[in-house]
């Protein structure tokens, strides 16, 4: 269930629900991404076994998660996401069960097996981090991957002339120091410059979770 503008908890998570979050869909279709989206998650996706479920936090129009479906198309598929027009896309997306709400309101109903957080950490309100982080681990079976901005020690950077919108640190460090079942299982950097796949400078983690 969607919430209205003014019930959100933090400035972060109106600014992505309302027109900011209308105008990142609009610069952020294209078919270039879908196929850097392919290449970059079968090399996540070797890495792991048996995936049968996937669950994407902040998933926006489903670029990743229909990357995802080629590669893994007998996969349940999964969406969190804040934004109302970004839903109305997933919508059309019939083989993923939506979830129309923000992550810090979000209650996991059952674990999936592959969960997977990209380019929203750095979105999220600091002092909320660590209910993300356990909502995240709450929420997966085996694996998790994060894909974010990475820096070594936290630090805030300015978005498009917008502050306290985009924070950077070692967001995959801190949910291997939380969760002492959780295990580095593979790793990887994407480059604005590659010259068959660009993306955004995403450093991506995988973790698995281990008795």
């Amino acid at each position: 269930m969607s919430k209205g503008m003014n019930s959100f908890k933090t400035e972060q998570e109106q600014f992505w629900a309302g027109d900011f979050g209308d105008e990142y869909i609009d610069r952020n279709q294209s078919a270039r991404l879908v196929t850097s989206n392919i290449a970059l998650f079968a090399k996540i996706i070797s890495h792991t076994i048996s995936v049968g479920s996937v669950l994407e936090f902040g998933a926006n129009i489903g670029a990743n998660l229909r990357a995802i479906n080629q590669i893994l198309p007998d996969s349940e598929l999964s969406a969190i996401e804040i934004n109302k027009k970004a839903v109305a896309e997933l919508e059309l997306f019939e083989s993923v069960k939506i979830y129309h709400t923000s992550i810090l309101d979000f209650s996991p109903d059952y674990e999936r097996d592959f969960v997977l957080i990209k380019g929203v950490l750095i979105h999220i309100n600091p002092n909320e981090l660590n209910k993300v982080y356990e909502l995240l681990h709450k929420s997966s079976k085996r694996y998790i991957c994060v894909a974010e901005y990475y820096n070594p020690t936290p630090v805030e950077v300015n978005y498009r002339g917008h502050k306290d919108r985009l924070f950077k640190r070692d967001f995959a460090g801190e949910i291997l120091d939380r969760f002492g079942d959780l295990k580095l299982i593979a790793y990887g950097f994407i480059y604005h410059r590659d010259y068959n796949f660009p993306m955004d400078d995403v450093n991506w983690f995988l973790l698995e979770k281990r008795a």
